[in-house]
């Protein structure tokens, strides 16, 4: 059973995971897939390599999507992931490369492009944070023993008119 505790100013609680492999990072992205909405924002927060796209690979596969085809979207900046009878079941921003200007999403369609299924963010900053604020945060780290803690937070606003 994860630890659930207070979390300060970000998420009012926190599910706290150590993966120990890629296959355990899908897997609990896999489990949370489970809880989500059409209406749900996760932002996927941490440092370059430390399982994001893994996470997000197990979301999309938790959804129906074939796990295989996804990848980190970082030069397409946004991918869409389907079921095999092709609907879409989950979105997944990339916004490394991009300036944090709401000009630039906006050029992007965002929000509006992509209500309707579940979105992804990786590398959210205050910009994506305005349009399209997280209904779910979930933390990466790298720990000292290569393992890697991951933290799943429902940030305070979330379920308000905030969310879309």
């Amino acid at each position: 059973m994860p630890e659930i505790r207070p979390a300060g100013p970000g998420p009012e609680r926190v599910e706290h995971f150590r993966s120990k492999s890629e296959a355990e990072t899908e897997a609990i992205g896999r489990a949370l897939a489970q809880e989500l909405t059409p209406d749900d924002v996760v932002y996927l927060v941490g440092d370059l390599g430390v399982g994001k796209t893994a996470f997000a690979r197990g979301l999309a596969s938790g959804l129906g999507a074939v796990a295989r085809e996804v990848a980190s979207p970082t030069f397409a900046i946004l991918h869409e992931y389907a079921a095999s009878d092709g609907s879409i079941v989950m979105r997944h921003l990339d916004l490394y490369r991009l300036a944090d200007r709401s000009e630039d999403l906006e050029v992007l369609g965002l929000p509006d492009a992509v209500g309707g299924v579940p979105i992804a963010v990786e590398w959210p900053r205050s910009a994506i944070r305005t349009a399209l604020p997280p209904t779910r945060e979930v933390f990466f780290k790298r720990t000292p023993d290569g393992t890697r803690w991951i933290g799943v937070g429902r940030p305070s606003h979330a379920g308000s008119s905030a969310a879309r």
